[in-house]
């Protein structure tokens, strides 16, 4: 379907401030690797960093460059992303953590934060070489077919142990492992409660009063790293369903059925633990399948479980994630009831206190603890893949959409991804002016990243990990919601979620074309509707319309200004090119069928 923009206007605010917002990250971008970086990419920093800890830092400090790249932003960027994708690598494999391009050996946690750098390279060139190669590679670490890294246990459908990765299962840690994050730990509850530690005192965390201990004393860890052990690095976790995403991936780059195949099974496999455990989820399953079979028969206490470090977060984020995948590869939405149930457990274990309704986040041998405010995000990821009427009810019952959700707070999280509230709300009728105020939000956290770039007089040898990633001036999240419709990814490790991509017609490249502005303004289960524009005085900009990041829906007709234009079943996939004149504008409204497709990164040039 070709259609041909022919309303003029004036240029929208929103329009413009998206335009800039892309321009500054593409200049502040090179400012902040010139900063931080040799000429071979590699970080200005120590000598030495041991332990299992820290690579997936490096590769966070710009893991959203390829993604920018494919929303619009500099080629350049997408180049220098591979070349520092390969400087990290390089670092941290003479560091000690990185073995054949991958952790030698860590949790889906921090994997997860890795990876998703590396998918993004998908999307903006799935072609490239030694990419698909690589992603093969890694997703053999989990399905078996690698001999050296045998994570998977094809006859009990499970990870082997939650330390795993490119030198295979890690069923016992040493002191080394954890040398440079003790510190970290020492500030989070101690894994288990009957643990006779030296140095263990009560102390606060997150608001509640709880048991700790000094990390950084080798009697007291001594005692903490046997526990470690003997109980947690022997079979599989929730946490490892993370590792869906690293094999939709491969899918996405072959369709190979043998990989959708894995990622269904796998996911299926912790369903049946969940019935099994009467509708909750367990956090350990031993090494011979049996729920609890290293902690005495408990369903909690395992590693990134319900008790420890974090709890419920750590709980819910790798069922989203695998549930979000299966619905791509499926289109079955029932899958979603996997998270879904956790969510509603959880809730309904909640209590009032002082006006505020508070939901356990940890589970412990005396019974639900850390009673805090329910945090909504992933109860918002399900809603913008489903749009069904049960999500929407569940997150109307939510108290904190009405509160510190629905704000736009300035700044940025860690993930990029803490104005889904106020998205939410936009989509809803309800914060009309939510493009604007969330692009000059993102611009502002620019200009502060910046101020912090150049005032920056530390000694290298005394920054933590993180210290780069915090200074990262590129910010994605306003671009995938207001150009694509569609949430951040779940950042411990998700894949993207959206209505829309675009392709430059012209430069044959994704993203919006240069001068080119997007903003969707409504959406439904089936519909989506945006607007383009080129700000471009004299110059015409071509693009084409995708659904979907991964082309899983298919546009079945197109609404061009008001006048609807049916397409094709059998008319490339269903794709909409767009030519935008100079100064020029559309509004279309795209009739959906979706996940109509298998994902693909397969592009549309």
């Amino acid at each position: 379907m070709h259609i041909a923009a022919t309303r003029t206007a004036p240029i929208p605010d929103w329009a413009l401030r998206q335009r800039h917002l892309i321009s500054v990250m593409n200049k502040t971008a090179r400012m902040y690797q010139a900063r931080y970086t040799r000429a071979d990419g590699t970080f200005v920093w120590r000598d030495r960093w041991p332990g299992m800890d820290g690579s997936d830092d490096g590769y966070e400090s710009y893991h959203n460059w390829p993604l920018f790249y494919a929303l619009g932003g500099a080629a350049d960027l997408h180049e220098r992303s591979r070349m520092l994708w390969d400087a990290v690598t390089r670092q941290f494999t003479a560091y000690g953590q990185i073995h054949r391009e991958f952790d030698g050996y860590y949790d889906w946690m921090h994997h997860g934060e890795s990876s998703i750098y590396f998918y993004y390279f998908g999307l903006a060139d799935p072609q490239r070489q030694p990419d698909r190669a690589r992603a093969l590679r890694f997703a053999h670490m989990y399905t078996g077919e690698d001999p050296e890294a045998q994570n998977w246990d094809p006859e009990l459908r499970q990870m082997r142990s939650p330390i795993n990765g490119s030198r295979g299962p890690r069923f016992k840690n040493s002191v080394e492992d954890w040398e440079t994050h003790r510190w970290v730990l020492s500030d989070y509850p101690l894994p288990y409660e009957d643990l006779d530690v030296p140095s263990r005192q009560e102390a606060w965390h997150s608001g509640e009063m709880v048991e700790k201990a000094d990390w950084c004393d080798n009697d007291a860890f001594a005692v903490i790293l046997d526990a470690l052990n003997r109980r947690m690095m022997r079979g599989d976790v929730p946490l490892n369903l993370t590792a869906t995403s690293l094999v939709t991936h491969a899918y996405a780059l072959t369709g190979d059925d043998k990989y959708r195949s894995w990622v269904l099974d796998y996911l299926e496999s912790w369903a049946d633990r969940i019935r099994c455990n009467n509708g909750i989820c367990p956090d350990n399953v031993g090494p011979s399948g049996t729920i609890g079979e290293c902690m005495d028969g408990k369903w909690w206490g395992g590693y990134y479980g319900w008790s420890w470090p974090h709890g419920f977060p750590t709980i819910i984020e790798p069922l989203t994630v695998a549930a979000m995948n299966a619905v791509l590869l499926t289109g079955d939405m029932g899958y979603l009831d996997i998270p879904r149930g956790q969510l509603d457990f959880v809730q309904s274990q909640g209590r009032e206190d002082n006006g505020r309704w508070l939901v356990p986040h940890r589970r412990t041998d005396s019974g639900w603890q850390s009673f805090r405010p329910f945090r909504p995000q992933h109860l918002l990821q399900l809603y913008f893949m489903s749009f069904a009427e049960e999500d929407l009810a569940r997150l109307e019952r939510v108290p904190e959409m009405r509160n510190e959700w629905s704000r736009l707070a300035p700044g940025r999280g860690k993930g990029d991804d803490q104005h889904a509230g106020p998205w939410f709300l936009y989509l809803q009728g309800k914060l009309p002016d939510y493009p604007s105020l969330i692009l000059q939000n993102q611009y502002s956290e620019v200009l502060r990243r910046m101020d912090l770039i150049r005032n920056d007089d530390g000694d290298p040898e005394t920054w933590d990990v993180h210290h780069w990633q915090d200074r990262n001036p590129v910010h994605t999240e306003s671009l995938l919601q207001l150009t694509c419709g569609g949430p951040q990814i779940v950042y411990h490790g998700g894949l993207l979620h959206t209505r829309l991509r675009y392709f430059d017609a012209t430069e044959r490249r994704p993203g919006l074309p240069q001068d080119t502005a997007a903003l969707v303004t409504a959406m439904d289960a089936d519909t989506v509707s945006v607007s383009l524009v080129n700000i471009h005085p004299g110059e015409c900009r071509s693009l084409l319309i995708q659904g979907g990041a991964f082309g899983e829906h298919r546009i079945k007709a197109v609404e061009a200004d008001g006048t609807r234009e049916d397409i094709q079943e059998a008319d490339s996939g269903g794709r909409a090119q767009v030519d935008l004149p100079a100064g020029r504008a559309v509004d279309l409204t795209l009739h959906l069928e979706r996940y109509a497709f298998q994902p693909s990164y397969a592009q549309l040039f």
